[in-house]
């Protein structure tokens, strides 16, 4: 099927003639006598294309191209009259028609037209489509969870996002502080450009300088060409600068620069380069005390935090914990081409019951690990690493006198150090491994 049209036009004969010539070649072809029906079509069916009257019984074509623009943005529109004028033509265009022809054109210039009309729409509509899937895994749609604490984080960053303010974000590791700077870029004005994270924590100053800023051919020993740093890389886009509270003092005024001046100079460059890009940035750290023991700018401080959001540990959130280990099984499974994962009722109360010091990256690779380890469908507290499985077990109080019970007690020791690791246990333990099995059977640990 080349595409789907729909001709608004209250001559009969007209309509129908146009919408077989338009049939022969492929298109799917719907009419429509009135404005009024025409927009009830397009409320419930996917059009490509509207070749529309201008005088039509409820409403001038001209105005209906306009509210089909305003309300299907990615649909094209032909205006059809009878007695065509420059004025209407004009007006057909400024109003987002694709064209404006007199009726009783020959098909040679009616079918070449409808052909490109269409090939734009659909090609509007598949942008449409990966702007839908994009958001869908970058956008707030991709953030898990109903708690209050999250809610709230989203609620801040949705509210920022349309803005080119500078935002940080606080929390410990493993919060999802990447995932919002994604999701405030694509709900963005800026969503059509880059989107350039930098762990700041990973390069040392020199390489991190020539990463952010580039350089000049020459300006140190290996510069052998010009190179374009990751701030040029994100102009007109977003710039994510991960474990900015690592970032050396010296880089940390050069950054300050940027966000008052929109300029920075290259390594080795003696004129500045002007750069329109925002800043998200993140950290682990209480930043105010960093640059009150001196460890970190404290006009650079004020200058990122205009608008802080502080994300939430997960421990904070176990209620969404359930569904972000549903999310983390489908991803996982889906890699590995396993169907049909779930978690048993024994298992999510594990999960629940765990500190996540690792937050969310700790769930995730957890759930990931279980679920390369189940046979079946189902995930279950045996797939989990030894500390998850001994969540909620009372831990004994008071001195312990019974040998047994001392023994036991060190043995499950070992075994959360080892994190399960039974053939690492009985070395440790300096026993066999097969005395280590008939011991765990013994105590039922």
């Amino acid at each position: 099927m080349q595409g789907t049209l729909l001709i608004i036009d209250d001559e009969i004969r007209l309509r129908q003639l146009l919408a077989r010539l338009l049939s022969l070649e492929g298109y799917q072809v719907l009419e429509a006598d009135t404005a009024r029906n025409g927009l009830q079509i397009l409320e419930h069916q996917e059009v490509h294309l509207v070749i529309s009257d201008v005088k039509l019984p409820d409403k001038n074509g001209i105005e209906l191209s306009a509210q089909i623009k305003q309300h299907y943005p990615a649909t094209e529109i032909i205006v059809l009259t009878a007695f065509g004028t420059i004025a209407d033509g004009v007006m057909a265009i400024k109003n987002g028609a694709f064209d404006y022809i007199t009726k009783g054109d020959d098909n040679d210039r009616i079918l070449p037209l409808v052909s490109r009309a269409v090939e734009k729409a659909q090609l509007q509509f598949r942008i449409r489509q990966l702007e839908e899937k994009v958001s869908k895994r970058y956008g707030f749609e991709s953030i898990v969870g109903q708690s209050k604490a999250i809610q709230q984080a989203v609620e801040l960053a949705q509210k920022v996002a349309a803005t080119d303010t500078t935002v940080l974000l606080t929390g410990e590791t493993g919060t999802g502080k990447e995932v919002f700077a994604q999701a405030i870029h694509q709900a963005s004005p800026r969503r059509m450009g880059a989107f350039v994270a930098v762990n700041c924590s990973a390069l040392g100053k020199e390489i991190l300088e020539s990463e952010l800023f580039g350089h000049r051919a020459g300006a140190f020993t290996g510069a052998s060409r010009d190179k374009r740093g990751l701030f040029e890389e994100a102009h007109k886009g977003t710039i994510f600068l991960d474990e900015i509270g690592e970032m050396a003092l010296d880089l940390q005024a050069k950054l300050l620069r940027v966000l008052e001046n929109r300029e920075f100079m290259r390594v080795g460059d003696t004129k500045p380069t002007k750069v329109d890009v925002r800043v998200i940035a993140a950290t682990n750290r209480d930043l105010e005390q960093e640059a009150t023991a001196g460890h970190f700018r404290l006009d650079l401080y004020y200058r990122l935090s205009v608008f802080r959001i502080e994300l939430p540990a997960l421990r904070n959130r176990r209620d969404d914990i359930p569904a972000l280990a549903e999310q983390f099984a489908r991803q996982s499974a889906l890699k590995i081409g396993k169907r049909d994962i779930h978690l048993n009722p024994d298992f999510r109360q594990k999960l629940q019951q765990h500190p996540w010091k690792g937050n969310i990256r700790e769930l995730k690779n957890v759930i990931e690990r279980a679920v390369i380890l189940a046979d079946g469908p189902e995930l279950t507290p045996e797939l989990l690493p030894y500390d998850l499985v001994q969540a909620g077990n009372p831990a004994p109080t008071g001195p312990v006198f019974e040998l047994a019970q001392v023994e036991e007690n060190h043995i499950r020791s070992v075994l959360r150090y080892t994190h399960g690791n039974k053939t690492e246990a009985a070395r440790l333990l300096n026993i066999g491994l097969t005395t280590l099995y008939r011991k765990i059977t013994e105590y039922g640990i």
